[in-house]
């Protein structure tokens, strides 16, 4: 068994890398539709799967979010989070392998059909249950009501990338009673149905090997990075250690 430090930022890499590699991912490239719908994990996805396809010249991550959360010290919406999309690219939206450029979920939810993908970042995580919920600020239920319509009322596959760091203690439904009752303040929350698919799915995905949560932390950039245990054959665990340096010094996500 060997521990490795990952970052934040190394995390959304390790993810966006796997998914890339993905079977049902693979699959949807050669006939049918994925949608990466905005977020700042799925910026590192979209990346990644777009250079697959050599379509990732001209995309830039920097703005593929339709909100951010981000530290007191900067300023943002009562929320807490930064909403200015003046500058949002769109989501990014492959069919048959070919990019359609200036797209969002609103505009192809309704051609998507059984097994096309959509992929959407999540704001906690429960582990233990394999289960994620996103934060919801827009009154119509934004991206996430849109892509649930086609998910419950056509079969489309849900994936949803999300880091460690977004890890809470609990049960979503009930955190989600407590956040979406009458008199509360904040974004709400919605548990969803769909796929989890984390830095340790990530790297079962790539190497082959087992790995658990162990312990969290960290400064001077290394906050809210997670200490994995990583275990399998010597040629697994190995795989893992030469994958995990190439993304050690990943930078920051900076706006």
């Amino acid at each position: 068994m060997r521990q490795f430090l990952i970052t934040p930022a190394a995390g959304k890499r390790l993810i966006g890398r796997a998914m890339a590699a993905h079977p049902e991912i693979r699959r949807i490239l050669d006939g049918g539709t994925i949608v990466i719908i905005a977020g700042t994990t799925n910026g590192y996805v979209a990346e990644e799967i777009l250079s697959t396809i050599g379509g990732v010249e001209g995309f830039t991550r920097s703005r593929f979010f339709r909100g951010v959360t981000i530290p007191p010290s900067r300023p943002t919406t009562d929320t807490g989070r930064l909403l200015d999309e003046s500058e949002f690219p769109g989501d990014v939206i492959i069919t048959n392998g070919v990019l359609q450029k200036g797209k969002t979920i609103f505009d192809v939810v309704d051609d998507l059909k059984e097994g096309d993908v959509i992929l959407k970042g999540a704001n906690a995580l429960d582990l233990n249950r394999k289960r994620a919920a996103i934060y919801i600020g827009d009154p119509k239920g934004g991206t996430t009501a849109v892509a649930l319509q086609a998910v419950i009322g056509r079969r489309v596959r849900l994936i949803l990338p999300v880091g460690l760091e977004k890890r809470i203690s609990g049960d979503l439904d009930d955190l989600a009673g407590k956040l979406n009752a009458p008199g509360a303040h904040g974004p709400r929350l919605l548990p969803v149905p769909g796929h989890v698919f984390t830095e340790i799915d990530a790297l079962t995905l790539l190497t082959g090997a087992a790995a658990e949560l162990v312990a969290g932390g960290g400064v001077c950039g290394a906050e809210g990075s997670v200490w994995l245990a990583v275990s399998g054959e010597p040629e697994q665990e190995k795989a893992a250690e030469k994958l995990l340096r190439s993304l050690s010094h990943e930078p920051p996500f900076l706006l």
